[in-house]
């Protein structure tokens, strides 16, 4: 796979520290010009999804362990299977305790394939998605930060150590809005899996893409509503593009975009022409 990009494509960005203040800057790396492909994206999100479903089937026998049979044809009666000795109708649809007509199957095709190199650049385009203002906002994150991808140098990942110091953090380089709002958002689920160990729905909020998913930083923001933590070589269409509706408000490191092109340099090819 080649991918051509112009010299327009270079973007540097602010570097932000423990007091949101900015400490430097970062040259984005070319996975931030590749064009968001929408379609794919949400191809490659249906791939990754269904890979996870469970195949459920029925046994072929259910309903169907009973005596019951046909009286036949002269007794003024439908002619469905009847227990013996009573009036009862079993083994039919239509019966109460009766084998279900269309079971769900087994050997049913529920995963959705995608090629390796499409799902590469699904996956490319979905982090180039992240660092685009519009799409951020349309699928509805709050957030009071200047300039998109928001980054963060990785000395922050020793340096915070709780909860309370990450809430301020995220206060001050502005994605703490976006909690808030997942947190007033959570809701009680609306079908069975209320009874199911899944009983609240909570919007996601903000992603961040760290080094290391066991440092202090990633154990300080991990429970707060809506957030996840994710490792450059783990991140995936899942967490870019929940949905897969591109355009998740998502903090990087310095270290994990360098990690981001080492992971794709290879298999998306970039010529920069012009």
């Amino acid at each position: 796979m080649m991918l051509l990009l112009s010299k327009e494509w270079y973007r540097v960005v602010p570097v932000l520290g423990l007091e949101g203040e900015e400490t430097g800057t970062k040259e984005l790396p070319p996975l931030f010009a590749v064009p968001v492909r929408k379609d794919l994206i949400r191809r490659a999100f249906l791939a990754e999804f269904t890979a996870h479903l469970q195949p459920q089937g029925r046994d072929p026998l259910a309903g169907k362990r009973t005596s019951a049979r046909s009286l036949g044809v002269g007794r003024g009666l439908a002619r469905i299977p009847r227990i013996r000795g009573t009036g009862r109708g079993a083994l039919v649809t239509s019966a109460v305790g009766g084998r279900r007509a269309h079971p769900p199957r087994v050997d049913k095709v529920i995963v959705e394939r995608i090629n390796k190199k499409e799902r590469a650049l699904a996956t490319a385009s979905a982090i180039a998605a992240t660092g685009i203002r519009e799409l951020v906002v349309a699928r509805g994150h709050v957030f009071e930060a200047k300039e998109l991808p928001i980054v963060i140098d990785s000395s922050l990942l020793d340096k915070i150590r709780s909860a309370k110091e990450a809430r301020e953090f995220l206060k001050k380089i502005g994605v703490y809005p976006d909690i808030e709002r997942a947190k007033e958002r959570t809701r009680v689920r609306a079908g069975k899996g209320k009874m199911r160990g899944r009983r609240y729905i909570t919007p996601r909020s903000v992603l961040f893409v760290l080094e290391d998913h066991k440092s202090p930083l990633a154990l300080s923001v991990r429970n707060f509503p809506g957030v996840e933590v994710v490792t450059p070589t783990l991140v995936s269409v899942l967490h870019l593009a929940p949905g897969g509706v591109p355009g998740r408000l998502t903090v990087y490191t310095t270290g994990s975009l360098d990690m981001l092109w080492e992971r794709f340099k290879d298999k998306l090819n970039v010529v920069v022409t012009g």
